[in-house]
């Protein structure tokens, strides 16, 4: 006999592939699906097929091994891998049909290389570092790259990209110096198009929107406009289940280290949830509960497994019932403002302890 973890996890997969639909109204080019860390924690052999179902025909991932899972989920699409290639996985994409983005001149050998080995031209995107100083030719690599194109040979460079650092804040002057970098560096391929825009950069003027736009946060519910209304529809919900209650007098201490202290006859609801499950220990008197929309503030350290709420005169609850911890009355936004962090890391924290209820799925291949 099984049973299922008290805890739920709802992802809204039609909800994901309307975000998806109203990103790619807002430009002319192509919009991506980012699936990437499991589709941003919420399980990518189940957004694939949906955004693929949906008319998306562009994913990326971001290793080898994430496009591997999706390759035979999303029947003809392109697939293509942000992190490159390294030595010795090059006859993995080419027999897979998986594209790298190249970033440095040692990739960009060993896709020649491979090109060379099977007699024919091979695709790819090529970026370029016009900022962040992660990936991508520096500017001293991409002078020897175009005064020596016979480096390229056996490439075929379908688009050159860059990642914008501040595209959620719109008036960030790196936005427009990132953009005349990449122009330029296009403007040494003729034949390329370009790949610029991420969530945010959707947002920004039309130049940004690019022919291959990347959204992945957005996908997924978070807010690619700090500060303004959310365009997007929300996607997860988080019920944590109540597993214990219990009446305290005034004075008592909850929770680990005593660091919340009831001041008056206090109910506290324990609930199944915890760091161990990506509801962060940084959330400790921070965060809410809501039940049937009434909040119940947390209290006391959140610890591994469990989190306490103080749910005093709230009606009708009783063991077993759930709190909203992700949903209508607090988006993963909202938890991350709680949390100092942002919402794409409260997304791929949600741990594998849920259990996970789907909407909207599409039967795989």
């Amino acid at each position: 006999m099984s049973f299922a973890p008290p805890s739920r996890l709802t992802i809204d997969l039609d909800a994901i592939a309307a975000n998806w639909r109203l990103l790619d109204a807002r430009h002319t080019g192509q919009t991506a699906g980012v699936v990437k860390a499991n589709a941003y924690g919420l399980g990518a052999a189940y957004v694939a097929p949906k955004l693929f179902a949906a008319g998306c025909r562009n994913f990326f991932t971001a290793h080898l091994s994430e496009a591997l899972t999706i390759r035979p989920l999303v029947g003809d699409a392109t697939v293509m891998v942000l992190h490159g290639i390294l030595p010795g996985e090059a006859e993995i994409f080419t027999s897979h049909d998986i594209i790298p983005v190249l970033s440095s001149l040692p990739e960009i050998a060993l896709w020649a290389a491979e090109a060379k080995r099977l007699g024919r031209t091979l695709p790819a995107l090529l970026q370029a570092d016009t900022g962040m100083s992660r990936l991508g030719l520096s500017a001293e690599e991409s002078h020897i790259v175009f005064n020596n194109r016979a480096l390229l040979d056996g490439i075929n460079i379908t688009h050159v990209m860059t990642h914008l650092m501040n595209a959620e804040i719109p008036e960030h002057p790196s936005n427009e110096a990132q953009y005349q970098r990449i122009a330029a560096f296009q403007r040494q391929f003729p034949g390329a198009k370009l790949s610029l825009a991420n969530s945010s950069g959707l947002f920004l003027p039309p130049k940004f929107t690019s022919d291959l736009a990347r959204p992945g946060a957005a996908l997924y519910g978070i807010n690619p406009t700090p500060g303004r209304l959310n365009p997007l529809t929300p996607v997860v919900q988080l019920h944590g289940r109540i597993i214990a209650l219990r009446e305290i007098p005034p004075g008592t201490e909850v929770g680990y280290n005593g660091v919340w202290t009831a001041r008056r006859p206090s109910r506290i609801a324990t609930v199944a949830v915890g760091y161990a499950d990506g509801y962060f220990r940084a959330l400790t008197n921070q965060a809410f509960g809501y039940f049937d929309g009434t909040p119940a503030p947390l209290v006391g350290r959140v610890s591994m497994d469990l989190t306490t709420f103080d749910v005093t005169g709230i009606a009708n609850l009783n063991l077993g019932d759930s709190l909203e911890l992700l949903g209508p009355h607090g988006t993963p936004d909202d938890l991350a403002r709680a949390a100092n962090t942002n919402g794409y890391e409260i997304l791929t924290a949600l741990g594998a302890r849920y259990q996970r209820h789907y909407i909207g799925a599409v039967p795989r291949p």
